[in-house]
């Protein structure tokens, strides 16, 4: 595709020779003469002078002498359409496949698609153009959208509800019982947990993702939200629309998120509290009380981000600090000064 064509179906404006041919794309460092590659953050500018990329996503104000580019706002939303673009998904046949089993009452769209054993429990439904890979579990009376995926061993239990398009990668479990145990005697006596989950539209779920469902009413995660690999949200959960979940966060039950909420890499939050919208939770850091609209917070416990900073700081000067004090007190004391110490 020339590179003029793939601007014009972006809607992007061209810098330099737009007749370059472009059939791949590649990062800057590897891109050769007939690939797209991209240039989101100036840092990498001598990266995109160097580089052998016959066309570059660019922000309106690069400038890179000799380079044909594709001016945009965003280079790195322009790449995910670029993207879309040159490397569509494969279509899946509809129709299930031979060797799944589709339990009594079960309805599925004819332009769906069941793969190789697949299990539909009992009045299951799966919206059209949905696609169930091998090896997918439905529990009974659950909902499936249209436009959804649910790639290989992905397990669904009785009552959960998608929305459309859903994305749920390899082996997530969405439904499982949450962690309630009362206590008698000295052991530990479980308590059912006979709620539900409830998926909305556009979100998407990595790999080995596990959503509890609710103890009594439902866990609920809210539209648009995408959830890496690993995470793991408790019972009662309620998240809010677009948020943002990193590998290996865990949310404890009956914690609510509000919109746009963002929790790095191995970030948590103890239950029942409230985070507002906005908040900004950084990488390894504990939640343990409500947080307002747009906070930002790190540490374990988590405090404001500022003030962590302040004393991240001061723990670098504690060995110099602590020498000071102490020639301090031997001055007091009437002892030796501190380089004869």
């Amino acid at each position: 595709m020339k590179a003029s064509d793939l601007a014009g179906r972006l809607g992007l404006r061209v810098a330099g020779d737009g007749n370059v041919e472009v059939t791949g794309v590649a990062p800057l460092e590897r891109a050769t003469p007939s690939d797209l590659s991209f240039l989101a953050n100036p840092k990498y500018r001598e990266m995109a002078l160097a580089s052998k990329a016959g066309a570059i996503l660019a922000a309106e104000s690069a400038a890179l002498p000799g380079k044909t580019l594709l001016l945009c706002r965003d280079p790195y939303l322009a790449l995910a359409r670029a993207l879309e673009l040159m490397h569509p998904e494969v279509p899946v046949a509809p129709g299930c496949h031979r060797s799944a089993v589709l339990g009594e009452g079960c309805r599925v769209a004819e332009d769906a698609s069941v793969g190789p054993y697949a299990v539909l429990g009992d009045h299951c439904s799966v919206g059209s153009r949905t696609v169930i890979s091998a090896g997918v579990v439905v529990g009974s009376h659950s909902t499936i959208g249209s436009g959804c995926r649910l790639h290989p061993r992905v397990v669904l239990y009785d009552r959960t509800v998608l929305g459309d398009r859903v994305i749920l990668h390899a082996g997530v479990v969405v439904g499982s019982d949450g962690f309630g145990y009362a206590h008698e005697d000295g052991h530990h006596v479980k308590v059912p947990q006979v709620g539900r989950v409830v998926i909305e539209d556009d979100v998407e779920v990595g790999a080995n993702c596990t959503i509890d469902r609710g103890a009594l009413e439902e866990t609920r995660i809210g539209r648009g939200t995408k959830i890496d690999n690993l995470v793991q949200i408790a019972h009662n959960v309620r998240v809010g629309a677009d948020c943002i979940l990193v590998a290996q966060a865990g949310i404890s039950g009956s914690t609510e998120l509000g919109r746009g909420v963002i929790f790095a890499g191995q970030s948590g939050a103890v239950g029942h509290i409230r985070i507002g919208d906005g908040a900004r939770i950084g990488a390894k850091s504990a939640v343990t009380k409500d947080l307002p609209d747009g906070a930002f917070v790190t540490g374990h416990p988590a405090q404001d981000h500022r003030a962590w900073l302040k004393e991240r700081a001061l723990c670098g000067k504690l060995d110099e600090m602590m020498r000071r004090i102490k020639a301090l007190e031997a001055k007091a004391a009437g002892g030796p000064k501190e380089e004869d110490a």
